[in-house]
């Protein structure tokens, strides 16, 4: 019965192991090279900003910030700080520190807006009172919309 079936012999193909080889080092090459490129590509060309010039924003309502007190809004991508001072007045700035991009607080025990990482403080004018920060804050334009209590602040960029 073993005779009936014919198989041919194994015939050698075109198929050579070294070109295999040679063909996945050069793949692994390309892979690893394009892997460290891409990166660095990225980081040396920035994204375009997304963000406009011109924003707004709604920072709260008025009946929720009490007098000599202050809360963070988010201001397109970063954030802002609205304060409402002892008169009532309504102010708003960039809360990113000037120095080195911190985040800015309100203190209500000197009326100042005071960064935690160099202790750099800002008047309520937005200048530099003290510390490291080379410039004052962004101070944006601030309307309201309703009436009393319950209206909402409205933020600018100037």
């Amino acid at each position: 019965m073993a005779d009936n079936f014919n198989i041919p012999p194994f015939a050698a193909s075109h198929f050579d192991r070294r070109t295999f080889l040679d063909a996945l080092l050069a793949v692994g090459f390309v892979s690893t090279a394009a892997a460290i490129a891409y990166p660095v590509a990225r980081y040396l060309v920035p994204p375009a900003s997304g963000e406009p010039a011109t924003q707004t924003a709604v920072a709260g309502r008025v009946g929720a910030l009490g007098l000599n007190a202050a809360a963070i809004f988010k201001f397109g991508s970063k954030p802002g700080i609205v304060v409402r001072t002892a008169e009532g007045e309504i102010r708003a700035f960039s809360a990113v520190c000037t120095h080195l991009d911190c985040t800015v607080q309100f203190k209500n025990d000197t009326s100042q807006l005071w960064c935690a990482c160099h202790n750099g403080t800002y008047d309520l004018g937005g200048a530099v009172v003290s510390g490291p920060p080379p410039r004052g804050l962004e101070q944006f334009v601030v309307n309201l919309r309703g009436e009393g209590n319950d209206a909402e602040i409205v933020v600018s960029r100037s």
